[in-house]
């Protein structure tokens, strides 16, 4: 926690509706469509905002173009700086190709190389691009410093009114575009910017509409704000959902949020990503992981949106197809289906297929195998990871482990050495 004084500011319509014509040159009206499969899943109309389709594949060009635009002569002159965990960094050099403004992007030396790659193509000769630190607020402390240094405008992905008031464009496109009046609004939230613009949009055209904030388990920086009722910094994050992930959010944007929110919910990091596999697979939709956290928490939901007009915003498609197999894992583990266990094999001549015969259910697969033999020793240990078929396959499988003594330990519960696998 800090004790720093919160600033007063709320967006206003007529400055979402000016920052609508500042940035309609460049940027695309997305759909907003209606999932035929999560509406019959939840008895709703689910619509989707498809910002995944956006010019730079995400909401961001909106807020960093209608920022970037209102500096003044001499500040474009000077040049732009911004710090950024992949999307904000591309809206950024997307606008300085397309205004001519020289402009220094830091990003977290762990943005995937899919993001970088892309920022640099959106900004060509006007972008530099500049790794620094593990987490978006080290980048973002760089950027300040070199801000600073070099008196060039900081250009803040979420916490400036610029900003806020570019990505509440997305809101007046979802009005302007749904037939029905809303009765849910389900919006992903990193530091916050995407949500106030929203709050701002809504809370003139639409105030009925129950506003859901969406943070991802690993990084709740805006619940916790919310919930001790001041501006909180976390410690430790996972980073996992970067385009969502920060360690605070901004001084305008929290009494945004916390006064307009419906309600602050958390996700776990593995249901986004079967989320993510469910949209690849069944309706040929690819997005990353902050994109999938509004539909990832429908199930949380089911009940509550039965018969309703529900809008999830999907805020961006910037994913790296690097990143698949851990995907694919996290979701796994999050289901039960996948377990790792440290197996003592008998060193005796057909240990390993009396476990695969024996030990192994018929639907079980080895996916991990990791074994080395170091001393004369009775038992020898290997780190052993299984697929199940059911999550119900994993407690008759401990038992004939241990009935056969080949069970060493089970590490999914043990967070110090799990690390490490996954």
């Amino acid at each position: 926690m800090n004790n720093e004084t919160v600033e007063t500011y709320f967006p206003q319509l007529a400055d979402i509706q000016q920052a609508a014509e500042t940035i309609s040159r460049v940027v695309e009206q997305t759909p907003l469509q209606q999932s035929i499969r999560y509406s019959k899943k939840y008895g709703a109309n689910i619509l989707l905002k498809r910002e995944d389709l956006q010019r730079v594949r995400s909401y961001k060009i909106r807020g960093a173009f209608n920022k970037i635009a209102s500096l003044s002569k001499k500040q474009l002159e000077q040049g732009v700086v911004c710090a950024s965990a992949g999307n904000h960094a591309q809206g950024v050099a997307f606008a300085c190709s397309h205004l001519e403004v020289k402009g220094t992007i830091f990003m977290p030396v762990v943005t995937p190389k899919q993001k970088i790659d892309q920022t640099k193509m959106f900004g060509g000769e006007w972008v530099e691009v500049i790794l620094e630190g593990d987490t978006f607020d080290d980048a973002n402390k760089a950027a300040q410093l070199y801000c600073n240094q070099y008196s060039k405008t900081f250009v803040h992905p979420f916490d400036d009114e610029k900003i806020i008031e570019g990505q509440g464009t997305v809101g007046l496109e979802i009005l302007q575009q749904s037939q029905e009046p809303i009765d849910y609004l389900f919006v992903p939230i990193g530091g916050g910017g995407l949500a106030s613009g929203l709050c701002g949009a809504f809370k003139a055209l639409s105030p009925s509409t129950k506003i859901v904030g969406v943070e991802p388990l690993g990084a709740p920086s805006m619940k916790s704000s919310i919930e001790t009722g001041r501006l909180t910094e976390l410690k430790e994050i996972d980073k996992f959902i970067d385009g969502a992930s920060v360690q605070k959010v901004g001084a305008l944007t929290y009494p945004i949020c916390s006064d307009c929110l419906s309600k602050m919910v958390l996700v776990a990091e593995g249901k986004v990503c079967q989320t993510i596999l469910d949209l690849y697979n069944r309706d040929a939709i690819v997005v990353e992981p902050a994109g999938a956290l509004t539909i990832a928490v429908l199930d949380d939901f089911a009940e509550e949106i039965k018969g309703k007009n529900v809008v999830c915003i999907v805020s961006g498609s910037n994913n790296d197809i690097t990143r698949t197999a851990e995907i694919k894992e996290r979701a796994l583990l999050y289901a039960n289906l996948k377990h790792y266990f440290i197996v003592r094999f008998p060193q005796r001549p057909g240990a390993l297929k009396e476990f695969v015969v024996e030990i192994l259910g018929p639907n079980d697969d080895i996916t991990h195998f990791e074994y080395s033999k170091k001393s004369s020793r009775e038992n020898a240990p290997a780190v052993v990871g299984i697929e199940l078929k059911s999550s119900d396959d994993l407690e008759p499988l401990i038992q004939r482990m241990k009935t056969r003594h080949f069970f060493g330990d089970y590490l999914n519960d043990k967070p110090d050495l799990f690390q490490y696998l996954v």
